[in-house]
């Protein structure tokens, strides 16, 4: 589960709100151990992606660094090169 949550910080350009949302909802799935929560625990469940995307909001406009921002379709193309590298299948 926890290889779909990517890096967000130091990109142009910037993460989106869908991007953290989708990186917080990972995460609680993966510590909670529910895909999708029961209707006993959905309200717990939904409070807890919206307090930690707050908290990924504030971490990346906190974080500072020195480095240029990487560019989003470049990281993608290298990361769907090294996929198809390490699925390709092979015949024989």
């Amino acid at each position: 589960m926890c290889r779909n949550i990517t890096p967000l910080f130091n990109f142009e350009p910037p993460a989106t709100d869908a991007e953290i949302h989708a990186a917080a909802l990972q995460f609680v799935r993966k510590v909670s151990g529910f895909r999708q929560p029961s209707q006993a625990n959905q309200l717990a469940f939904d409070r807890s992606v919206t307090e930690i995307a707050d908290a990924v909001r504030t971490l990346l406009a906190d974080l500072v660094t020195t480095q240029p921002p990487r560019d989003r379709v470049v990281v993608a193309a290298r990361a769907k090169a090294r996929a198809a590298a390490r699925f390709a299948r092979t015949d024989g």
